[in-house]
């Protein structure tokens, strides 16, 4: 046998690191003996058990994620009910006045599922609206206290629970993945001083450095308004007349036009904080870092001619791979880098350390390795976890970190216009903004989570096939129709109620 079919076609190798790397100015942060290198092979598929689904996560508890659990339940051993929790006996019939008469209006089953229905849809995102997440945990090599006092990364033996979404940025949700566009990178931390949402992309860099010019850009990227062509990638002339009356944006179109553009996975795909920001230690010394995330899996891209044939074959091709590697036990693994930069030498560059446009090169800079992400469990429930998930940039701990460029200000400003617009509909606030849940309900309409309710696991959109099982607490509601006679009166009396309405007020009534 060959030495090509010995080996295990499930694990692969992860790039070396030897000692020629160069040593920053600031000694590295890292242990000198190399102990927090990875091994010659990330975690084996397996390694960390992972029941079916995804379910039970690997033996990582702490008490964030503890606290976590208690709003997460199944739906095996629960009955359907309605919002109030009222237990419902069918949701397939209407309450009607007799076998053959019309539908009464007070089934408020029946107008609880329609309401559900024309609301569970959000808003989508203006850019980054196709994307992929999935839950794990970060830990830290060793404590970095000396410059930083962020709780999460003082102590080499805490894990802190994240939440990463991938995501392309000029298409929409049914945009095909393999497109060649910069991919987003957005990762939540949540520790124990609160949330930290480290928001980037795949690319070092950014296409403008004032954030005025952010919605002209937008408007550039997307699709062409008279005729809403080309979806899901750059490829028109609103775009190019955009970049060619904006010097600065070349440097990104360069990464967006090179390998980066159309990365073979997200988990061979490197992420960047882009911005340049301070860390402060408990003495009040700042230092400047820019984030990078290095796969262990190593970079990989598509080449142009498969990218197209999956777009057509396969336009779930980056969601479907990152789903079924976490599902088969080959967890994503990334490593935290820092770049960084003590205050008092920002000007000994000769460019600006603040401009997003450029980016600062790793042989001046060198990128310490500081901690290690594992990405070990899929979402519950895609649309309550991945669409409603909002990662802000102004949402830092004010403690340890701060933002220092104006492009990040001027990003940080426009946040409440941007959630004024984005959860400008009470439904889409309660999606994007859950409140901690009061009660257990398992809704007929699954496409979507009430607010201040549980999140359900493994919930469906249709009905138990009969084949499978029945549901329980089942039964005809038009048995003797509930007293059917008494409920047609009430109808009636409210139909008459609302004509005398009509009469008084005028009512102006809209055609399709």
């Amino acid at each position: 046998m060959s030495q090509h079919n010995e080996k295990n076609p499930h694990q692969h190798q992860s790039p070396l690191h030897d000692s020629s790397e160069a040593k920053p100015g600031m000694d590295s942060l890292a242990p000198e003996d190399g102990s927090h290198r990875p091994a010659t092979e990330p975690t084996p598929p397996g390694a960390q058990p992972t029941a079916p689904g995804s379910l039970k996560a690997p033996d990582t508890r702490n008490e964030k994620l503890n606290s976590l659990e208690d709003v997460r339940k199944g739906s095996e051993n629960y009955a359907l009910t309605t919002n109030q929790g009222v237990r419902i006996a069918d949701d397939q019939n209407s309450l009607r006045a007799g076998n053959r008469g019309p539908t009464l209006l007070e089934d408020f089953i029946l107008r609880e599922k329609i309401t559900h229905f024309d609301h569970e849809r959000i808003p989508e995102r203006i850019v980054h609206a196709r994307g992929s997440a999935a839950h794990g945990y970060f830990q830290p090599y060793k404590s970095l206290s000396d410059i930083t006092k962020a709780d999460f990364l003082s102590d080499p033996n805490k894990i802190t629970p994240v939440f990463v979404r991938f995501s392309t940025v000029q298409g929409g949700a049914g945009s095909a993945d393999t497109v060649r566009d910069i991919r987003g990178f957005a990762t939540k931390f949540y520790t124990e001083e609160g949330i930290f949402d480290l928001v980037g992309n795949n690319t070092p860099i950014f296409f403008i450095q004032d954030a005025h010019k952010f919605p002209d850009f937008v408007h550039a990227v997307k699709p062409e308004p008279h005729w809403a062509i080309p979806q899901g990638q750059s490829a028109h002339d609103t775009f190019w007349d955009y970049v060619s009356l904006q010097p600065e944006t070349l440097h990104n179109v360069m990464w967006a036009m090179s390998d980066r553009g159309i990365p073979r996975s997200y988990r061979t795909m490197e992420g960047f904080g882009i911005h340049t920001f301070r860390l402060i230690n408990a003495e009040g010394k700042a230092t400047f870092v820019r984030f990078h995330w290095k796969p262990l899996a190593g970079k990989a891209s598509l080449v142009w001619d498969e990218a197209q044939k999956l777009t057509g074959r396969d336009p779930d091709f980056h969601r479907r791979e990152l789903w079924e590697a976490i599902e088969a036990g080959d967890f994503p693994e990334y490593e935290l880098g820092f770049q960084l930069i003590p205050e008092e030498d920002e000007f000994k560059f000769d460019f600006d350390l603040l401009d997003p446009t450029k980016l600062i090169p790793e042989e001046l800079v060198p990128v310490q390795r500081v901690g290690k992400m594992v990405l070990n469990r899929n979402p519950d429930n895609f649309f309550a976890e991945t669409n409603r998930r909002l990662s802000i940039l102004g949402i830092l701990s004010p403690v340890w970190i701060s933002p220092t460029i104006r492009c990040c200000r001027g990003v940080c400003s426009l946040i409440p216009i941007h959630k004024s617009v984005v959860l400008a509909d009470p439904i889409s606030m309660r999606f994007r903004l859950t409140a901690r849940p009061a009660l257990t309900i398992i809704s007929s309409v699954t496409a979507c989570i009430v607010w201040g309710s549980t999140l359900t696991r493994r919930i469906t959109n249709r009905t138990r096939s009969t084949i499978t099982g029945r549901a329980k607490h089942r039964r005809g509601r038009n048995v003797a129709v509930l007293n059917h006679t008494r409920n047609a009166w009430k109808a009636i009396k409210f139909a008459s109620a609302v004509h005398r309405l009509a009469n008084i007020i005028p009512i102006r009534v809209c055609s399709g």
